[in-house]
């Protein structure tokens, strides 16, 4: 016992010490380092600011009037940063008449609960807490020195991707801080007794999940695994209790969109328009190798895909009803890599969210099931000390 609580310690320090790491490289970073998407997202929070919460949502061009979006590009030389026609990340909506924004508003509307000319940097440091509390938590719940050792390895791995490849786009930082809450309760619905089915926990879990589309559209693929999940635990059983948790898990889904839907309806003219229009990093689907290849050749991506994978597999052997988690992460993980694996487009970070939802899930539902097998152990145990005091 001694033992397990001097490993806890160590991993406590080195979360910290990762911690302290990012913090110090996060401190120096510049809010103008050449990326036209940073600009799109601190723009969307400028109008927030300036706007409030209902007109914020609106982001045409024509309400640059106090020329945030022209020095923005200016100071990271842009060639054409006086030219409305020219802004990066902004398409004309035939609809409106109106050049807007092409991302949904989540990262804007997390960045603007910032101050300005300090958001950035705000946000990543708050996001890795809540990281590393989470890292803490699971930690916390490991009763054996191998769940020590699962959860402190992650734990320092989840913090130190909040830097690399988190950085890589500001959609990431919020969108993982999700995926780890999602991935607890994930878990902890899963990994209670079949016989109360734990429904109300789907609707913040969709809920959440409804949040990272708004942070990016792609992320709409992290929920697809529960729906399929959910619809074949239907059709094997056809009971209204399975009927329901469908629904919750819809309407949670779909209020957790409405911030893109909204921002949708304001710019493009109605809630079914992309603000995307037509951009042409927006791309039909198309199987590739070459894709493939790319992402096999990023050690991350491959690293993360392959510990989620095999970590199906094995929870999938057990006996116990921790199977489920199994089903669903591999079915999660399957449709996101179909669609990113036929997706053009390669990057270091596409494929982060998936693997995070997936192990941080995987994670959990091992410490929940490895403390619900230890809870009868400690009562017997406490029964027995009683009765020889």
């Amino acid at each position: 016992m001694n033992k397990i609580r001097t490993s806890k310690a160590v991993f406590a320090v080195l979360f910290l010490a990762v911690l302290v790491g990012h913090f110090w490289t996060m401190m120096r970073w510049n809010e103008a380092r050449g990326v036209y998407d940073d600009i799109c997202y601190l723009r969307q929070a400028h109008l927030f600011q300036r706007f409030g919460l209902v007109e914020g949502f609106d982001t045409s061009l024509t309400r640059d009037d106090d020329g945030y979006q022209k020095a923005k590009l200016k100071e990271i030389g842009y060639p054409d940063w006086d030219d409305t026609t020219a802004a990066p990340c902004h398409n004309l909506m035939p609809a409106t008449g109106k050049v807007v924004i092409q991302y949904p508003p989540g990262v804007g509307l997390v960045l603007a609960l910032f101050p300005a000319g300090h958001q950035v940097v705000s946000m990543y440091m708050l996001a890795t807490i809540v990281v590393l509390g989470f890292a803490l938590f699971a930690l916390s719940l490991a009763r054996s020195m191998r769940s020590v050792l699962m959860a402190g390895t992650f734990g320092c791995l989840a913090i130190y991707l909040m830097v690399n490849p988190v950085k890589a786009s500001y959609s990431m930082a919020p969108t993982v801080v999700v995926c780890a809450l999602a991935g607890c309760l994930t878990a902890r619905w899963l990994t209670g007794p079949r016989s109360q089915p734990g429904i109300w926990l789907l609707a913040p879990i969709g809920f959440l999940l409804g949040l990272t589309v708004d942070f990016r559209l792609a992320n709409l693929f992290l929920a697809s695994g529960y729906g399929l999940f959910l619809l074949v635990a239907f059709l094997a059983e056809r009971t209204m209790s399975r009927f329901l948790q469908g629904v919750v898990f819809g309407v949670a889904l779909l209020a957790g969109v409405i911030p893109t839907i909204i921002s949708y309806a304001v710019n493009a003219g109605s809630p079914f328009a992309s603000t995307y229009g037509n951009n042409p990093d927006v791309r039909p689907l198309d199987f590739s190798f070459a894709v493939v290849r790319d992402y096999l050749a990023d050690p991350l991506q491959t690293l993360l895909i392959v510990i989620g994978i095999a970590g199906s597999i094995w929870l999938l052997r057990q006996a116990n009803g921790i199977r489920r988690v199994a089903l669903l992460t591999m079915a999660n993980l399957a449709l996101n890599l179909a669609f990113f694996f036929t997706y053009p487009i390669a990057t270091p970070y596409y494929t982060i969210p998936i693997s995070l939802l997936t192990l941080w899930t995987l994670l959990f539902a091992a410490l929940f099931q490895e403390a619900a097998e230890d809870a009868p152990e400690a009562a017997a145990f406490s029964q027995r000390a009683m009765k020889s005091g």
